[in-house]
């Protein structure tokens, strides 16, 4: 599958994790692209009563595609401003 800039992000899924997932989060250091990642399957995967393996899967496949070191840089530049 091909990436297309969305919204001014690397794809799609870019920018979903980050408006969804990572925008309302209040970071007081510059963080890493590994540390938004764990974030990220800490509050999509951690303390599920259910678990779907077919559900994951798919999540995880959309996860693969997160450009996390665009949403740091960003993150990073709104810390040094």
């Amino acid at each position: 599958m091909e990436d297309k800039k969305h919204n001014g992000w690397t794809n799609y899924a870019t920018w979903r994790v980050n408006l969804e997932l990572v925008s309302d989060i209040q970071f007081d250091e510059p963080t890493t692209a590994e540390e938004i990642a764990d974030i990220v399957e800490s509050i999509l995967f951690d303390n599920q009563t259910v678990s779907s393996g077919y559900v994951e899967s798919y999540a995880r496949a959309f996860l693969d595609q997160v450009n996390y070191h665009e949403i740091a840089e960003s993150i990073n530049f709104d810390l040094e401003e």
